[in-house]
């Protein structure tokens, strides 16, 4: 790969597994999946949807910004993978109070089952450009 740099921050939580928090590509950003996990801990945050749904979007920011961008702001699509659409509702209200009038693309899947059993993981990526 020539102009790519994979993207490694703080910000996220680790782990050891074979793949990158995030690469940047040009003037593109590509960030790993991310469940609701504080990366202090590594452990997933208690609270409701709401709360988790923060926190995932958090871990997104850092990996942004860690590439030289603008947080949630350069973000220009998103994958939410959801345990259960039931949250669908709530997940939308965090996710809206997170972005401003001109919100990513996106697209909602619900899955079988996560990461450590969380609820919710999305993926995102962004333009830096």
């Amino acid at each position: 790969m020539s102009d790519t740099t994979p993207i490694e921050t703080d910000g996220t939580p680790s782990n050891d597994n074979p793949y990158s928090q995030g690469v940047r590509a040009g003037d593109t950003c590509y960030v790993s999946g991310y469940g609701p996990v504080d990366p202090d801990t590594g452990e997933p945050v208690e609270g409701d949807i709401e709360a988790q749904t923060d926190r995932v979007l958090d871990n997104i920011a850092a990996v942004v910004e860690e590439a030289g961008g603008d947080g949630l702001a350069d973000v220009v699509k998103v994958t939410v993978y959801l345990t259960d659409l039931e949250d669908y509702e709530r997940v939308n209200a965090a996710y809206d109070a997170r972005f401003d009038d001109e919100p990513p693309a996106r697209v909602c899947v619900e899955v079988a089952r996560l990461p450590e059993d969380v609820r919710v993981e999305m993926d995102a990526i962004a333009y830096l450009g």
